[in-house]
């Protein structure tokens, strides 16, 4: 049985498949970046009510499966990461108090995915749901 999440009116399950490069796609993420930059992004997403269920960091871009809450765009979400975590890589590992340079770590853009039941599954759900409705009227009526 699938497990849901909830908010104080919504129950849901919102999975997505997020991979976004460094600007320039060059191989920047190694060493000490890449063991910090996992806490990071798990930090950063907590903080949106978000949890990167899996990730991987690779030399020159980042994977990672992460549940949104239905109350926040992907995009919203995505350019929160990105953003914050490039002030983080800019003072820890660039030298720098600020980023008054305007520079980016991140590439603009990004892919998303959805991940989440079959399109199959869901054309059948959607389909029976009249069905099941009158079939709950019904057991309402008896009681």
């Amino acid at each position: 049985m699938k497990e849901y999440q909830s908010l104080s009116h919504t129950r849901w399950d919102c999975k997505y498949h997020v991979v976004y490069i460094p600007k320039r796609r060059k191989k920047r993420i190694f060493g000490q970046l890449r063991r910090h930059l996992g806490e990071v992004f798990h930090e950063l997403a907590k903080q949106r009510g978000c949890r990167i269920v899996e990730g991987h960091l690779m030399p020159d871009h980042v994977h990672m499966c992460i549940s949104i809450p239905p109350k926040y765009s992907v995009a919203s979400v995505v350019g929160y990461l990105k953003g914050k975590s490039a002030i983080v890589i800019a003072r820890r590992f660039g030298g720098r108090k600020r980023n008054f340079t305007g520079e980016v770590f991140w590439a603009r853009g990004y892919f998303v995915s959805t991940v989440g039941l079959d399109e199959a599954m869901v054309r059948a759900y959607i389909r029976n749901q009249e069905k099941e409705d009158e079939r709950y009227d019904q057991m309402k009526l008896g009681v």
